[in-house]
């Protein structure tokens, strides 16, 4: 029995950590972290968020510059 063949148009998601937060955790002037430049929303709802929740979150949050260890 021969393995499944990978569909060659589907990319697999990069490999992340677990979370965004670099432990500098500040939304004391806005909504955004400072450390890792999720919304106070994302950061609550992290853990029930999907993949592609994360995933999309994630693109933007590196578009952004971030995560931030010195902010």
């Amino acid at each position: 029995m021969s393995a499944p063949h990978a569909d060659p148009a589907v990319t697999p998601a990069p490999q992340r950590p677990d979370t965004p937060c670099v432990a500098v955790c500040s939304t004391t002037f806005d909504d955004i972290c400072r450390g890792c430049g999720r919304t106070v929303i994302e950061v609550a709802h992290w853990v029930s968020m999907t993949a592609d929740q994360k995933e999309a979150v994630w693109v933007r949050i590196l578009a952004q510059g971030y995560p931030r260890r010195n902010t």
